[in-house]
This record gives structure tokens, sequence and C-alpha cells, in this order.
């Protein structure tokens, strides 16, 4: 996301950015049910496609080759309607997935910032958590999130998450979108 990105006049799909941890996966869910809209993953859609978790992608292709194949699916999901898509945390590192992003009309990109070390506390709270190596790595995993905070920043929305729950973050971001949504779908 090269420049700061406009609120779309009008919303019929929303994507969650944010680092590892930020709640993308926890929030999607419940904001998708209060717009009686579709919550997809797309790193849970990518490996459904491949039949690979993540992780063996990346082993076995390489970043570069994940990449591509992440930029291909946001690229297809975001043409759907009422949809909440949370991206993974490194898909904004991708210039193709920016674009998609800010040049797809009707699409509100809503950054859940929150500090690095509350991220990376949730993280480490999640099943299978003592296997992802990137969690050790605490000046690698800085470096990563330095790097792509001003790409998240150019989001349309930025929500504070630290002290949210994921219940009053999707209010929050229900309030922000909801004069602008394509058709009243709000329970």
């Amino acid at each position: 996301m090269e420049k700061k990105a406009q609120l779309p006049v009008v919303v019929a799909r929303i994507i969650l950015v944010g680092f590892m941890g930020a709640g993308k996966s926890t929030v999607g869910p419940l904001l998708a049910q209060q717009l009686r809209w579709r919550f997809l993953d797309a790193d849970r859609v990518l490996e459904s496609l491949t039949g690979s978790s993540i992780a063996d992608i990346f082993s076995q292709q390489g970043e570069a080759a994940f990449r591509v194949r992440e930029a291909e699916i946001v690229r297809d999901l975001v043409r759907e309607q009422h949809l909440v898509l949370a991206l993974g945390g490194g898909a904004v590192e991708t210039a193709a997935v920016r674009d998609t992003l800010l040049n797809t009309p009707e699409t509100c990109v809503v950054f859940l910032k929150a500090p690095l070390d509350v991220m990376i506390s949730r993280c480490e709270q999640q099943p299978g958590a003592d296997i992802r190596p990137v969690l050790k790595d605490r000046e690698r995993l800085r470096s990563r999130f330095e790097s792509r905070l001003p790409h998240y920043l150019n989001a349309h929305l930025v929500i504070e998450t630290g002290t949210l729950s994921a219940e009053e973050t999707s209010q929050q971001i229900l309030s922000a979108v909801s004069a602008l949504l394509k058709e009243n779908t709000l329970a």
C-alpha cells in the first residue's frame, strides 16, 4: 500500500491486515457474523488449495513462491462481495497485494494495530507456539514488524487493538464502516 488510502464510498468487503497476533483471525469471524458476511483466512484458503501447510510451502518452495501464490489468492478473493478476509502478516510485503488492496473498489482495508510485545504474547498463548521458530528470534521479529509497519499504516482504517477485546475491536470496525456498507447487512 504505497499511499494513504481514502475510505471507500461504499464497502462490500473488509480486509484485515496486521502482524501475527494482531487479532485478524479472531476478530474476522466475529465481524463477519455481525455483518452476516462470509469470513475467510487467506492462509487457510491457500493451504486448502495446495494441500500443504504454510510452513511446508515455505520450506519446500521458498518464501518467494509462497508470496506469488498468496498474491494470486488475494487477487481472486477480493472480487467477492460480503466478505471479511484476514491476510497473513507478511502479505503487505508484496507490491501486487498492496496494489490489489488499494485499487479494488468497495474494499476497506483495516489495520489491526497493537504493540509488538502484546502480539508476541498473544502468539505464545496459541496452540503450536513452541514450534514457531520465528517467535524465538525477537530481533528478526522486530525487524520484520518495523519493515511492514509503513505498509500497514496505509490502510483505510487503523484500529488500536492492544487493550481491546475481539468484540470491542469488531464493534469499532462496525462503527467506522456501518454507513458505508453496500447494503444494510447489520443484524
